[in-house]
């Protein structure tokens, strides 16, 4: 076994625990800041796959902008005192859903590794991840998810927007 492969599962298993430690946290503050690190073990997956580009954008974007743009909406609609005890939880459906779909997931990743253990997926073709090259792929055969994206983020904003109005 090679040290990238031991690199690869250590920042695996950072990127789980930081998961698992996003979705079991008691208090919106921490849960971003578990999701920071996980977004930080993304970036350095993309620089061992020779992506500094994507690093980068990793770091500066999700890690930076977007975190800061959590933590205003977090402390702005106060979701650290809906979280304490007198919180009701409603609808039922949802906690029985998400395991559901959990153990769904789990089911399609065991088969996956047995299916494709011990097969090798080298790929010898060097992908360019550029700028240019990634504004080509967004603004080419991409540009309706991106469109669309773009749309999901706008009704977001507006989302928040009302949310946050005074009666």
């Amino acid at each position: 076994m090679t040290f990238d492969l031991f690199v690869f599962i250590g920042l695996a298993l950072i990127g789980i625990l930081a998961a698992i430690g996003l979705l079991t946290s008691r208090s919106a503050i921490y849960a971003a800041l578990f999701l920071i690190l996980n977004f930080s073990t993304v970036a350095v997956l993309y620089l061992m796959l020779n992506a500094p580009f994507l690093a980068v954008i990793q770091v500066s974007v999700y890690a930076g902008a977007i975190m800061v743009l959590f933590l205003f909406v977090i402390m702005l609609l106060g979701a650290e005192r809906l979280a304490g005890p007198e919180a009701k939880t409603g609808l039922l459906w949802q906690r029985p859903l998400a395991v559901g779909l959990g153990a769904l997931l789990l089911l399609q990743a065991g088969y996956v590794l047995i299916t494709r253990f011990g097969q090798t997926a080298v790929s010898t073709t060097v992908v360019k991840s550029g700028p240019l090259d990634i504004g080509l792929m967004l603004f080419g055969p991409y540009l309706l998810p991106f469109e669309v994206t773009s749309v999901l983020l706008l009704v977001a904003i507006v989302g928040a927007v009302v949310l946050t109005r005074n009666k």
